[in-house]
């Protein structure tokens, strides 16, 4: 898959960091705003319906300007469906999913009047059904189907074969679509599916659009008002200047090609990672350059509680120095001082002359980096700046 390539204008206002404490997330507000409109403009199709994946960045300043340009929220918790709701999402265009909702959560999520609950096991959708009775309000419900494909990500991330943790085997399909149809306590809205995260190759979907078409004819006798085909899409970490912005016009135009669609269908997406991942960077301090026996490492004041990534997924983010104006490079270990070797940012970076002092920015991280930050080793939680504050 290609990006939208465009001639980097990549801006830090490096005086305004210096005089902040670090770590601390920078979120670029103008690539943010372009992202929202390239993500319309590619998903004007009147069938499509666009919904933020909040997981990926709970931030209220990112929620904020997501819900304003129009788009609705995919949630994984309550706490979750209310942050949206708070940060001006409409109730009705939250789509709620998740394993593992308890009786709280559903019960909280239909007096919320959330547009969907995403149902994941048979075993759910009887507590559903069981609260959608006790409370007296009809529960509209979605199907996850887990359709057999795999997307060939981390396998962390890969979530849409057949035997998983999320969603229901397509062999055990039609006895709950039943149920959803028969049930007076249960508005049926669709089916929902989800085949994995970072996704760069477009052919997983066009894969997705052929199963759920065959689905399609298989259930021809089931009204099916909504398709959820998730999200996944991925970004281009590498070279976050030349791609910010992923390809949306060639990702929706696998759907309206491959997809067949009755007369009033909806097709629902739940994109996170490819809206806000470009517009973070994660600045830190360098506190120490230690020279070691054979190699040098910066240690700097951000580590693996503040983006945890690379330990956890092996995942590298690359990495600026924002403000070393030398010209001559070295060949650098970036660390962190959390107290686990695995607090590593890159391994054999090259980067300009750097010192102690010297500003870093940890590229694409605004997506599953603030979001996912700890206090391990009581360390404070980081905090964030938006361009357009200053």
């Amino acid at each position: 898959m290609t990006s939208q390539s465009v001639t980097p204008d990549v801006h830090f206002p490096v005086e305004r960091l210096n005089s902040v404490e670090t770590p601390c997330y920078y979120y670029d507000t103008r690539l943010l705003g372009d992202t929202l409109d390239a993500v319309n403009t590619a998903a004007s199709h009147p069938a499509f319906r666009v919904h933020y994946a909040v997981k990926a960045n709970t931030n209220p300043g990112i929620l904020s300007r997501v819900a304003a340009a129009g788009l609705g929220a995919d949630t994984v918790s309550i706490g979750e469906v209310e942050a949206a709701i708070e940060a001006g999402f409409p109730a009705g265009s939250i789509v709620f999913a998740g394993v593992g909702k308890t009786d709280r959560e559903i019960t909280r999520a239909l007096r919320l009047g959330v547009g969907c609950l995403n149902v994941e096991s048979a075993e759910e959708l009887d507590a559903i059904v069981r609260i959608a009775a006790e409370t007296g309000i009809k529960a509209p419900v979605a199907l996850r189907i887990n359709p057999e494909i795999d997307a060939h990500t981390h396998h962390y991330i890969t979530t849409g074969l057949a035997e998983n943790k999320f969603g229901i085997a397509i062999s055990m399909l039609r006895p709950l679509m039943e149920r959803c149809r028969d049930s007076q306590h249960l508005q049926f809205r669709g089916l929902h599916f989800h085949i994995g995260s970072q996704i760069t190759d477009l052919t997983p979907y066009r894969l997705l659009c052929e199963r759920i078409n065959t689905l399609r004819q298989e259930y021809e006798d089931f009204d099916i008002p909504w398709i959820n085909v998730g999200g996944g899409l991925g970004i281009d970490y590498d070279h976050p200047d030349i791609h910010p912005i992923p390809d949306f016009d060639s990702y929706f135009d696998v759907f309206a090609r491959h997809l067949h669609l009755s007369p009033g269908q909806e097709v629902h997406f739940e994109l996170g990672r490819s809206i806000v991942a470009q517009c973070g960077s994660l600045i830190t301090r360098v506190t120490y350059v230690k020279q070691g026996v054979a190699k040098k490492f910066i240690i700097v004041d951000a580590g693996m509680t503040d983006l945890i990534r690379p330990a956890l997924y092996q995942a590298h983010h690359k990495i600026d120095n924002i403000t070393s104006a030398a010209d001559a490079e070295e060949v650098y270990d970036v660390v962190g001082p959390v107290c686990e070797s695995s607090d590593c940012f890159g391994r054999d970076e090259r980067l300009p002359l750097t010192q102690r002092g010297d500003l870093l920015a940890l590229r694409s991280a605004g997506a599953y980096g603030e979001v996912m930050a700890s206090a391990y080793n009581c360390r404070h939680l980081p905090g964030s700046l938006f361009s357009d504050s200053f």
